[in-house]
């Protein structure tokens, strides 16, 4: 077998591609995204980089004329002008923000927008702008962007509804200013350190998918304000090897049977009053949702620290008391989905549910989607209909494998919106819908403009074209029909025999991999063409197949593992896979899957990489661990038994004794670099060879371009050397 040499490198304008897949954070760069419509149909307003190698976000705003005119982009702010071309500095605030979010990228990342969409304010610099949003507007909602003259770093600001005030948050201080500038005032002031108000909590941003702490009332005169005091969660002290001049950073981190923070809820007047909203928080500490509309009163999800059990509360905006709307139980954990629990603009509730085998779709008393939809989020709760996204669920005829679609759902049934083979979403107001679509021949999300249905216009991407193409194929695999995609290399023919097999998995809880889309699968296709057989593979324990599906991890991550072996086992009967020669590499969990394969299964698995992994699972949060495994107190056999360093195997030396690169990022602030050490250390001890990556001031991202691109590269170099046998191959060489 020979492997074309164009493929080492798949140059694109003299870069390689793992070069390029860095420089264009994974060919997102470009990409419009952050979509709003405003409610007359006539706006849709998003952020945008300027290429595909350009990493700083604009505003723009797409303008649909009511009048069926030409629909016309214009950018509303730009970082550079507003910064007069100083460089943006970020608090360690909004760094820990944009980490909890994953966001790699500078400029306007983010906005908020009044309830018409004609005013929007962001946070730049630390320093708050707001714009108006509507061409030739009134004053104060078209024009140039404007500096507030407001003490800062200021973090998520968010105009009320009216645009008449903007609330933001500095030093773990709620404020609101009048949006022409005037009348700032402290509003809920912390009183320590240690407590801040209108911001989310570690756990709450990381783990719960609530990433803000304030909710504006829809008559713009108060706020609903969380207040989180971090006194009793333990500090941890996380040190930057490389300059050991400079003092650690002390985070408070709420490992798994630790203290959690402690988060209460205000509701705050314009006018300074404050009243406490009051519900059981012994019993149900966590505040994972809270929704406010012009529907009803204000809505909550509070949790039990075990997630058994949950509460929906109705919040009386004049007293604070609650009273219980519904109450969710699992025998495993109540899962969190996105745009859930709301109202309905006719005041019911809508919520998703576990109910008979299926994940439904409910309005007040009437489920109005059965098992052949696995609903995954409400996208909008409109006064004719639920805009959500949904993929085949168990009873239905086609199994779409790594497919996600947009439906609107009424007592009259589910009707789709999206078409063909793909993954996606969409964001709507009234007539009008932006639907975003990825699918597996074509690079890139493409974003169309429906109104009533007919497409009106297309949202321009300035994304880099890949150098390459990404070429799944989708099928299932075993008795269990679990979800793979299979990709070989371009240049290989049925007369080269069987490939070396990498399984590129992530395996676990919140992170599908199995997806109908182009880009998801660059980096497997590169890999590929480097001379492997790429088996991604979505085994029990990852979303959006089944609640079944998702809960068979309870108490139990090895399920993901035989997974992944009866996976690769039952795609060798179709495809060309060398079982002699299979290696697995992954990161988060998917690194703890990788690491998890070769010490519990080396009769299947050659080698590993494995990528920032929860070795220990004490030293992990507790929002997500004790839904999976309890708590260390009341379950240490089974911390004991999920634990990569008190496996059996590293007892002693054992054959066969697979080799493993563990790579970390020094300044990982969710899955700390402790993890990887120990694990070091137990394979020292215990004899097996090992290989060790330490990435001085990289965090649990890895957007730095040189770290990104020379890390694909000697994750290649690795597996060549573990495996052997590829093309050019000489025993300690890269191959």
């Amino acid at each position: 077998m020979t492997m074309p040499q164009e493929y080492a490198s798949a140059p694109s304008e003299g870069l390689s591609f793992p070069r390029l897949h860095a420089r264009t954070q994974r060919f997102g760069l470009g990409v419009p995204r952050g979509f709003t419509v405003s409610p007359d149909g006539e706006r849709i307003v998003f952020v945008r980089s300027g290429s595909g190698t350009d990493r700083t976000h604009r505003l723009w705003v797409l303008d649909l004329p009511a009048d069926g005119g030409e629909p016309a982009e214009r950018v509303v702010a730009e970082p550079s002008a507003l910064l007069a071309g100083a460089e943006e500095e970020l608090s360690p605030e909004e760094r820990a923000r944009r980490e909890r979010s994953r966001e790699g990228s500078s400029g306007i990342v983010g906005y908020a927008v009044d309830a018409s969409v004609e005013l929007a304010a962001f946070a730049l610099s630390g320093r708050l702008f707001t714009v108006g949003l509507k061409a030739g507007g009134a004053a104060g909602k078209g024009g140039e962007a404007r500096e507030l003259p407001v003490p800062g770093p200021v973090l998520d600001p968010r105009p009320s509804p009216d645009g008449r005030w903007v609330a933001y948050v500095t030093d773990g201080t709620l404020r609101v200013v009048g949006a022409d500038g005037s009348g700032d005032v402290e509003l809920a002031v912390p009183e320590d350190p240690d407590t801040s108000y209108g911001l989310a909590e570690f756990i709450a941003s990381e783990e719960m998918g609530r990433d803000r702490g304030f909710w504006w009332s829809p008559a713009s005169d108060r706020l609903l304000v969380a207040r989180a005091d971090d006194r009793a969660v333990r500090r941890w002290f996380i040190a930057d090897p490389a300059h050991p001049d400079r003092e650690p950073q002390r985070v408070a981190y709420p490992a798994a049977g630790t203290p959690d923070a402690e988060v209460r809820l205000f509701l705050y007047g314009i006018d300074g009053t404050r009243t406490e909203v009051v519900w059981d928080r012994g019993r149900f500490p966590y505040l994972a949702r809270a929704h406010w509309s012009g529907a009803d009163a204000p809505l909550l999800f509070v949790q039990a620290r075990d997630q058994r059990s949950g509460l929906v509360l109705a919040v009386d905006p004049e007293t604070g008391a609650t009273a219980a709307v519904r109450t969710e139980e699992d025998p495993a954990w109540v899962e969190l989905l996105p745009g859930v629990p709301c109202w309905s603009p006719d005041g019911r509730l809508v919520r998703i549910g576990d109910e008979n085998g299926a994940r439904a779709l409910t309005v007040g008393d009437e489920r109005l989607t059965d098992a052949a939809l696995h609903v995954r989020a409400v996208l909008d709760a409109g006064p004719d209909d639920i805009l959500v996204s949904a993929s085949a669920g168990a009873a239905a005829a086609d199994p779409e494998t790594g497919e996600t679609h947009v439906y609107r759902v009424s007592a009259r049934g589910a009707e789709r919106v999206s078409e063909g083979a793909g993954w996606h979403g969409a964001v709507r107001s009234g007539a009008v819908t932006v639907l975003v679509s990825s699918r597996p021949g074509t690079p890139g999300p493409v974003a169309r403009v429906l109104r009533d249905g007919r497409e009106v216009a297309v949202v321009a991407s300035y994304a880099a074209e890949p150098p390459l193409r990404a070429r799944p194929v989708f099928t299932e695999a075993g008795e269990r029909r679990i979800p793979c995609a299979v990709l070989l290399p371009s240049w290989y023919e049925e007369g080269h025999g069987p490939l070396p097999v990498l399984m590129d998995p992530y395996g676990g809880p919140h992170g599908p991999r199995v997806v109908a889309a182009h880009n998801a699968h660059l980096t497997s296709q590169w890999f590929a063409e480097q001379g492997f057989a790429v088996v991604v593979a979505d085994g029990r324990g990852t979303p959006w197949r089944s609640p079944a599906w998702e809960k068979a991890v309870l108490r139990d991550f090895s399920v993901a593992l035989e997974d992944q072996v009866a996976a690769v086992r039952a795609l060798a009967e179709r495809f060309p896979l060398d079982l002699s020669r299979v290696a697995v590499r992954g990161w988060s969990f998917g690194g703890y899957l990788a690491g998890l394969a070769v010490l519990r299964r080396p009769d299947v698995f050659h080698a590993a990489v494995v990528g920032a992994p929860v070795t220990d699972w004490r030293l992990y949060d507790t929002h997500y661990t004790e839904r999976y495994l309890g708590t260390p107190e009341a379950d240490p056999e089974v911390y004991a038994a999920q634990s990569l360093l008190t496996d059996d195997g590293l007892s002693a030396p054992a054959e066969p004794a697979r080799p493993m690169m563990v790579v970390h990022g020094l300044a990982d602030d969710n899955v700390v670099v402790a993890h990887a050490l120990r694990l070091s250390s137990a394979l020292l001890a215990a004899g097996r060879p090992h290989e060790v990556l330490p990435l001085s001031g990289v965090t649990h991202m890895t957007p730095q371009e040189q770290v990104a691109e020379n890390l694909l590269l000697l994750q290649v170099d690795f597996l060549k050397r573990s495996l052997g046998g590829f093309p050019g191959h000489q025993p300690g060489g890269r191959g």
